[in-house]
């Protein structure tokens, strides 16, 4: 029985990023569904997979456009009240052979309307990789739908197949999501927030550090409850861009509505996110003073570390953080992580090259690999980070971090080490 594949930080990091193992690149080899990765694994799974996403934009209904073995997992987010505002259109043998179901697309999309009575804000038809297989022209068969109802169609690709591609299905449907917009006056003192379908946690700062730079009005996709308050997203005088996902959809938004838009990273290491706002500030004209916000989560790390010493992680990536800058930023504060579950890229190499230097062997492992069917934990852990992680180790203090609302800048570094320090104290107790 072969056992659990890892590499060694350091090992990886002398490979370089053309060189990553196969183990460790989905499309390499099978992929192990296991319950540690069934949150992210798929686009059109749980949380804020394509369908769900596609349904950001309020007013909206979806149709699915699949064979039933694809939709069958849409009845999770009938539980989260979505349930009327899906349609399927189910596709047979001779719909996948002939490519037929591309005429009855249209045809399908008038029923809907006919059906709700009143006119949905937009149709987002979704697909799956049956014609991603077929190549179909998605653009063109929304124009035939948009002409056929008079309401605005556009597509929500959920190919799995392009994961690991160019533009991966939650970039390109942010992008889908995002079109509706049209071209309108720009306030001055009016931003948008891009990145995710749920709303920042009411407590980041850069709500406020945006207010006190002069900015009136902050849009932000998940807190629209109208198609009007959607709209006024193009208002915005520029985006500020927190998902490298949103990056395609900002792109097009300064291209089709003149908004230009700057790039943040969500960090955990407090002087990178210092340097951070130093930056936003210079881009914006406006000195942002965070030096309450640095202090406070300051004295919450140092707070944490004089309670528990040193202490040892691993770390997942079903999480609201990039796996290897959160074990940077463990290391940073003088913790131990011997263990991360994550995906390996070009985006986040740098990350690993800098766990090279402070912790060689630091064990990486892919959550995709079969191999991982096979895991035992052979480093000493105390706590673990992420809802896979916690899979892996259900004996030890777990903190999944993946909450809808997003953490941010010094709130998400106060947030993190607040529940590490419920779980720990959990675990005494019951000692």
């Amino acid at each position: 029985m072969r056992e659990a594949f890892y590499i060694t930080a350091k090992d990886l990091s002398a490979r370089g990023p053309e060189n990553i193992p196969g183990e460790l690149q989905s499309a390499k080899h099978m992929i192990y569904s296991s319950p540690a990765t069934l949150d992210f694994n798929s686009p059109g799974a749980k949380g804020f997979g394509v369908k769900r996403a596609g349904l950001a934009v309020p007013g909206s209904v979806m149709l699915l456009v699949a064979p039933g073995c694809c939709g069958r997992n849409t009845a999770l987010l009938n539980e989260l009240g979505y349930s009327e505002r899906f349609f399927y259109l189910l596709l047979d043998d001779t719909d996948i052979v002939t490519g037929r179901h591309l005429t009855k697309i249209p045809a399908a999309c008038e029923e809907i309307c006919e059906e709700l009575g009143d006119k949905p804000s937009a149709i987002m038809i979704c697909i799956t990789c049956v014609d991603a297989l077929l190549g179909t022209d998605m653009e063109r068969v929304c124009r035939k739908c948009e002409e056929k109802t008079g309401v605005p169609a556009v597509p929500a690709y959920m190919y799995a197949l392009t994961r690991e591609k160019r533009l991966p299905p939650m970039a390109a449907v942010r992008k889908s999501v995002y079109s509706l917009l049209r071209p309108q006056a720009r306030k001055s003192n009016e931003c948008a927030l891009m990145g995710y379908f749920a709303p920042m946690e009411d407590g980041c700062e850069i709500y406020e550090l945006l207010r006190k730079a002069g900015i009136k009005k902050i849009h932000e996709l998940g807190r629209c409850r109208t198609f009007e308050e959607y709209s006024m997203i193009s208002r915005a005088n520029f985006s500020l861009v927190l998902n490298p996902e949103a990056r395609y959809a900002a792109q097009d938004m300064q291209d089709r509505l003149g908004i230009p838009f700057i790039e943040m990273v969500r960090l955990y290491r407090l002087d990178k996110i210092r340097n951070q706002y130093r930056l936003l500030g210079q881009a914006i004209g406006a000195e942002l003073d965070d030096g309450e916000y640095y202090e406070k989560a300051r004295r919450t790390v140092e707070d944490f570390r004089e309670k528990y010493k040193a202490l040892t992680f691993a770390v997942g990536e079903s999480l609201n953080a990039d796996s290897f800058e959160l074990a940077l930023s463990l290391l940073s504060f003088g913790f131990k992580v011997s263990e991360i579950y994550g995906t390996v890229g070009e985006r986040n190499f740098v990350f690993v090259r800098k766990l090279a230097e402070l912790s060689p062997d630091t064990r990486i492992f892919s959550n995709l690999s079969p191999t991982m069917m096979n895991y035992e934990r052979r480093t000493g852990i105390d706590a673990v980070i992420g809802a896979d992680a916690g899979y892996y180790h259900k004996d030890l203090p777990c903190v999944q971090f993946n909450d809808e609302k997003q953490p941010f800048g010094y709130f998400g570094v106060i947030k993190l080490f607040t529940e590490l320090d419920k779980a720990l104290e959990g675990r005494r107790e019951r000692q």
